[in-house]
Parts: structure tokens; sequence; C-alpha cells
């Protein structure tokens, strides 16, 4: 992952949401170690409390757990955690947008759903 430092995102977000997609892909594991914040400081050569504010970000929601002494590691429930959150943040307002701009284009209801039906079938093909 490459970071963004002119992104509208504050850098401690994207770190969170790299683990957050390394997760949904399983590419970490439940109960797997997650890097720590002095491992993403060196890997993206930031400060180590922009990172830890990330790591701390995701216990505070749940994804991840800490152990005295042994570091952070991904929760039974992460996924299920991050899609919930991702649906109802993320997806929400990104239809909250489509339906304004539709409507501002005079774009119907049965035509928007449509386009929505073929673009997912285009994605289901992939």
């Amino acid at each position: 992952m490459i970071l963004n430092s002119d992104s509208m995102k504050p850098i401690y977000i994207q770190i969170a949401e790299w683990i957050e997609t390394e997760i949904l892909g399983d590419e970490i594991q439940a109960h797997e170690k997650v890097y720590s914040q002095y491992q993403l400081a060196e890997m993206y050569n930031i400060n180590p409390a922009t990172a830890g504010k990330g790591l701390t970000m995701l216990v505070d929601e749940g994804v991840l757990y800490k152990k005295r002494g042994l570091g952070m590691f991904v929760s039974e429930e992460a996924q299920k955690i991050i899609l919930s959150k991702r649906k109802n943040q993320t997806l929400a307002s990104l239809i909250k947008d489509l339906v304004k701009e539709a409507s501002f284009l005079h774009v119907s209801e049965q035509e928007l759903l449509e386009m929505l039906k073929l673009e997912m079938k285009k994605g289901e093909e992939k």
C-alpha cells in the first residue's frame, strides 16, 4: 500500500483502512498478529504515534485486540465488524451521493436500478 499524503483522509485512517482491507482479503487471519506501530512507522516513514492512532482506532472498534507484551491481534469478529462498518458508512454515503446525482440528472428510479443491476452483473463476471 502507498499512503497518500495529499488525500483528504488522515494518514492514521489510511493505515486503519489498509489493515481492514488486508483482513477482508484474508491476508491477515483471525488471531494473527498485525504490524506494530513502530513497524508501520518504519514501513511508511511516518510518526509512530500516527500509526498507533490507526491501530488504536481498530482496537476501539473491536477489529483488533491487545495481548499485553505481545502486540495486537485480529479479533475473531474482525471481518464481520469491518463489513458492517463499510456497508453502514461507506456504501450508504456512496448511495446517498448517487441518488442525489441521479436526481440532478433527471435519471428515474427505474433507470438507476437498471444501471446498478448492469454494473453488478459485470462485477459478477469478473
